[in-house]
């Protein structure tokens, strides 16, 4: 005998529905929209042929790469603006190196040496200086944009090796880009390191509660250290594929590239706050903002006004952000 006015479905055909938070699923949704808009709007232009498509992902996988790293430096509540300009020095050092002899090996290990050291400046003046992050990577921001400028009087470096532009960017297998190999390959070690390992633990609590993280074992500033190191990294990697993708390493490569990976960094679910973080979100983040730009162009919006469309991305992501993390 079933008890008066008792529905025992009820709670549990609802339960799901009344713990569902549209906030944690923002960048999914939008990019949905984005790409329902400008398909229904750009359909006689084009942008949902193959070829458009392809090129909005050899187009984000720079700022895709750059933000994976860009994950791990915001979920422990620091910052990284020097990624654009780490990218374009390290356009130039992979470029010189291949046009001096060196070789595809030799342009592979200048420029991300170029990048490691970079942010390991970067993460020695925040972990022993004490300097906010903020305030450093703008500073070396400035100074490697500047050294990338003297290096080469502001000259493109050519590289005319066929198999280092095919590797780093410019080939394709089959019908797939490499720059889309690059990506995933990535994101599949990014994601497992942050969600499946001690190191990507680590990562979350020093970001969430560094005191806590601190007491509790956790070697904070080793762990920042490192995810510097790791920016620089991957800055270095993306100025590599940069210039094989272009065939020439440029000191005006990744020029506000910061403001588009963090941007796709805060967009995909990683509080500007620190402890949150996610790979896959980072990921479809570039992707939409990727997805924007290209859908700009084509209704023949100039610089400047993707430009401003960008920050207001910024603000939006930061304003979502905040709002879940008082939820």
């Amino acid at each position: 005998m079933q008890s008066k006015g008792i529905n025992p479905a009820k709670p549990a055909a609802f339960a799901g529905l009344k713990s569902f938070d549209w906030r944690n699923y923002i960048v999914y949704i939008a990019f949905i929209g984005v790409l329902i808009y400008f398909s229904v709007t750009l359909y006689s232009d084009g942008f949902l042929t193959t070829g458009n498509l392809l090129n909005i992902l050899r187009q984000t996988a720079t700022i895709s790469l750059m933000g994976l790293a860009m994950t791990f430096v915001i979920s422990t509540g620091e910052i990284d603006l020097s990624v654009g300009s780490i990218a374009a020095l390290s356009s130039l050092t992979g470029a010189l190196a291949v046009s001096h002899g060196f070789g595809v090996i030799g342009g592979l290990i200048a420029g991300l040496a170029t990048g490691v050291l970079v942010g390991l400046v970067n993460g020695m003046l925040v972990t022993k200086a004490a300097i906010p992050s903020f305030l450093v990577t703008l500073g070396t921001m400035g100074a490697v944009k500047g050294l990338a400028m003297w290096v080469t009087d502001t000259a493109p470096v050519p590289i005319v090796s066929d198999t280092f532009n095919f590797i780093f960017g410019a080939g394709d297998i089959g019908p797939i880009p490499v720059l889309l190999i690059w990506t995933l390959v990535f994101t599949i070690v990014a994601h497992v390191l942050l969600r499946k390992t001690s190191f990507g633990r680590q990562t979350l609590a020093t970001g969430g509660n560094e005191t806590a993280a601190r007491f509790s074992g956790v070697k904070t500033m080793r762990i920042k250290l490192l995810v510097f190191l790791g920016t620089g990294l991957m800055a270095g990697l993306a100025g590599l594929l940069y210039a094989g993708r272009m065939n020439a390493g440029r000191f005006s490569f990744g020029e506000g590239d910061e403001l588009s990976v963090i941007a796709a960094v805060i967009l995909g679910g990683t509080s500007l706050f620190g402890g949150v973080g996610t790979i896959i979100g980072t990921v479809v983040g570039a992707i939409m903002i990727g997805t924007i730009n290209n859908g700009l162009i084509i209704m023949g919006l100039d610089v400047s006004q993707q430009m401003m469309i960008k920050g207001l991305i910024i603000i939006l992501a930061v304003m979502f952000g905040k709002k879940a993390m008082k939820k």
